[in-house]
């Protein structure tokens, strides 16, 4: 049976999202000498269209995951949907990729499926449209909706990133009222799941509920094992927070921190 039955699902498409119209396209010819052409199979289609993308063709590796979404291959349909989000060998059209997650999370996924990946990578992305909107489109802000996607996925599928972003809105009381103790369930849900920005949040959380010395740790340690995409919104936190704290609980801190690791209870 197909995981669907969440509200999360009915309002994913929405009449607006199956109003888009489709864009003109620009047909490329696939290389003669591929083997594959556009009445290939999905499958065919699809690692051709990962060949030629990962050798810098990407308009073959468009064409290709275009003909493949259109035989309902839900790889190619992700694969194009990313393109158009980051503007990644077609021009930026946040609409359009918003369709396209929009029909691979309307379609649905088998539990156990291969295409897991593909539908929750779809609903979390549709979260963050809809948290922040589409500009002059019918896509508004909705954060009610985007917290319940964030929930699905957290709660369903245990995704680290949608849970660290539930328990952001549930802290800030976006889409819904504000809920502390829940945020910090998700918080260290995600921290276990390898999240080290969700580990420093949860650092934050306590050291605001006056555990100043753990909370402290806790951000310490996951300033030491962050990405660096995450360090400097990261070392401001632990800055700010170590800016104030005494110095008693600063060693106590730097010395518990050495303990404190991802992906641990």
């Amino acid at each position: 049976m197909l995981i669907r039955g969440y509200r999360s699902l009915t309002f994913l498409v929405l009449s607006v999202a199956l109003a888009f119209s489709a864009q003109q396209r620009t047909a490329y010819a696939f290389d003669p000498n591929a083997g594959v052409t556009k009445e290939s199979g999905p499958f065919a289609l699809f690692k051709f269209g990962f060949s030629a993308y990962k050798n810098g063709r990407k308009d073959e590796a468009v064409e290709a995951y275009r003909y493949a979404a259109e035989k309902g291959h839900t790889g190619s349909r992700w694969a194009l949907a990313n393109m158009y989000a980051y503007g990644d060998g077609v021009a930026e059209n946040d609409l359009e990729a918003f369709k396209i997650y929009s029909e691979i999370a309307e379609k649905g996924v088998e539990p156990g499926s291969e295409d897991t990946g593909y539908f929750v990578n779809a609903l979390i992305s549709l979260a963050g449209y809809y948290r922040r909107g589409i500009p002059d489109s019918p896509v508004k802000s909705d954060l009610s909706q985007a917290r319940q996607l964030y929930f699905q996925a957290a709660s369903t599928f245990g995704v680290a990133e949608a849970q660290f972003q539930l328990a952001k809105m549930l802290l800030s009381g976006d889409g819904g009222s504000v809920n502390v103790q829940q945020a910090k369930k998700w918080l260290n849900r995600a921290r276990k799941n390898g999240h080290a920005g969700a580990m420093g949040v949860f650092g934050n959380v306590i050291f605001q509920e006056g555990q100043t010395a753990r909370g402290l740790a806790y951000m310490t340690a996951a300033l030491d094992q962050c990405t660096p995409k995450e360090r400097p919104w990261l070392q401001s936190l632990q800055e700010q927070a170590f800016s104030i704290a005494s110095e008693e609980d600063r060693r106590t801190a730097v010395s518990m921190s050495h303990s404190i690791h991802l992906d641990s209870d």
